[in-house]
């Protein structure tokens, strides 16, 4: 088994649940006997809070370096916002970065999706790390939510998801989120937040949703088994 970096921390919650399904995924692969062999750096969320761009980058590239040295022959990021830094750290380390736009394309592609609604924090709807790679590789567009909502759709994932909290008040703002989406031509939604896929199931919505967690985390199995 190859050795996987992982960068976590942003959540921690969301990187425990990184954790669980690479072991899980893996595992099921040898019948529970054994488990791959996992770098884990986790980070202090503050340095995504500060929004300092150039600080968040540098920080990404210094803790990539330190897992190449370390080892690791691959990194994953766990969380779809720090994939921001994607463009600027996987030309200055000898690893790739496994970008989480490649495991939401791989999905949508083998359920024939071609439109996708897409929700996330601020950084990750406006940004285009996770639009700009699944357009240009898989020819999927992407389906936004009004830009007026942007805002507390943020809100909603930094003071509350991020935080733990799980409400059904969350719940129901992210639903009818959805459904403005397939409104505008959605066929999928991407929960664009590892954070959405612990609060939301398909079982919430008729039309697919794509855990990023769980794509993701598919994706570094198959890395670490290939």
């Amino acid at each position: 088994m190859k050795l996987l970096g992982m960068i976590g921390g942003t959540s921690w919650h969301s990187t425990v649940e990184y954790y669980r399904m690479i072991n899980e995924l893996a595992g099921a692969k040898f019948g529970g006997s054994q488990n791959p062999p996992l770098l884990l750096y986790s980070l202090n969320i503050q340095l995504m809070r500060e929004q300092n761009m150039e600080k968040i980058q540098a920080g990404y590239l210094e803790i990539s370096r330190k897992l190449e040295t370390a080892g690791a022959q691959a990194i994953i990021i766990c969380a779809n916002t720090p994939h921001m830094i994607y463009e600027y750290v996987q030309p200055k380390i000898n690893i790739p970065i496994l970008h989480i736009a490649e495991a939401i394309g791989k999905e949508a592609q083998k359920q024939g999706l071609k439109n996708l609604g897409l929700l996330g924090t601020k950084p990750t709807m406006t940004m285009d790390f996770i639009p700009g790679y699944l357009d240009q590789n898989f020819g999927i567009q992407t389906v936004y939510a009004d830009r007026k909502d942007f805002g507390e759709i943020h809100r909603y994932i930094s003071e509350d998801l991020t935080q733990g909290k799980f409400t059904p008040d969350a719940k129901t703002y992210f639903i009818n989120q959805m459904k403005k989406l397939e409104e505008k031509g959605a066929d999928g939604i991407i929960l664009g937040c590892t954070e959405l896929p612990m609060l939301l199931s398909q079982e919430d919505f008729h039309r697919p949703l794509l855990d990023t967690t769980k794509l993701h985390a598919q994706l570094a199995v198959e890395f670490i088994l290939s």
